[in-house]
């Protein structure tokens, strides 16, 4: 079975999607509609020789968005027979499958940056990658730090968990980590703590959104970030969306699932090819393309 992932916020680059805009009717107008509704020209920052403004997460998170979209029109012939996202990619994977009419996920992408850089604001936090331990051994060294917030966030394959959390939570933790056998525990340059309880108030901002916003039934399932379960009921996915602000984005469970239910061939549509080497190293014996 085939296969369709997205990616997220951390693939997007100067120049992005700009081949797609210029080869393409399609891409052109439909990147026009979405400099209309946003209200500012993205395409220009996309395309544009500098990361600076790309960086800021209420232009990277959109950016990412319209460039995977884009990916997808263009290189797709047959409808996917699953879909999943990473974080931000799970929007993506939502207008592939039909349950999210494209208009409606670049606006609610656009409430869901804006409301996720307020909460940066609000409370600073940080993320660290861990690499080379266990999954279970990050998260019980996580759960065992009780006087300040830090968690599991992304489980992204085999020997790769992301935490997040307040920055002394995170400096608590890195310590705890390295002396239990983690090879690495070094933070990472994000504007603050995602999947982490500390984005409630981005969660309580975006539910109104989401709430008011139309989901309809997928073509194919939709494998989302919070229970690595395939959905198709429109309500359940509605809730799970907003539930992935503070919850951990399971990927390594996403694809370990994906593939026990039957995929044999993976396609990533977006920028860069991190969820390719990230499902060769959870499952070296798909197809990945």
């Amino acid at each position: 079975m085939k296969s369709f992932v997205f990616p997220g916020q951390g693939s997007q680059f100067t120049g992005m999607a700009k081949d797609l805009y210029e080869n393409h009717a399609t891409v052109r107008n439909l990147f026009e509609h979405a400099n209309e509704l946003l209200g500012f020209r993205i395409t220009d920052v996309m395309f544009s020789d500098t990361d600076e403004e790309l960086r800021a997460t209420r232009v990277t998170q959109p950016a990412v968005f319209l460039h995977s979209v884009a990916a997808f029109i263009v290189n797709t012939v047959e409808k996917p027979q699953m879909v999943a996202g990473h974080s931000l990619g799970e929007f993506s994977a939502l207008v592939a499958c039909g349950a999210l009419a494209f208009e409606d996920a670049l606006l609610l992408v656009r409430a869901r940056a804006e409301a996720m850089q307020k909460a940066c604001e609000l409370q600073p936090g940080t993320m660290a990658a861990v690499l080379g331990m266990a999954d279970e051994s990050v998260d019980e060294i996580c759960r065992s730090i009780t006087d300040d917030i830090v968690v599991a966030a992304n489980f992204n394959c085999n020997g790769q968990v992301v935490i997040s959390g307040t920055v002394s939570g995170v400096d608590a933790a890195i310590p705890l980590l390295k002396e239990a056998g983690a090879k690495r525990a070094i933070k990472i340059p994000v504007g603050g703590a995602f999947h982490s309880p500390l984005m409630q108030p981005a969660a309580d901002a975006l539910g109104k959104a989401i709430q008011q916003t139309d989901f309809h039934q997928p073509t194919c399932p939709i494998y989302q970030n919070v229970c690595a379960m395939p959905q198709t009921d429109p309500e359940i996915i509605r809730e799970n969306l907003l539930k992935q602000l503070t919850s951990p984005v399971r990927w390594t469970q996403t694809v370990n699932q994906m593939v026990a239910d039957g995929a044999t061939e993976f396609y990533e549509f977006g920028p860069g090819d991190v969820l390719k080497n990230l499902i060769r190293k959870i499952n070296p014996e798909v197809t990945v393309g």
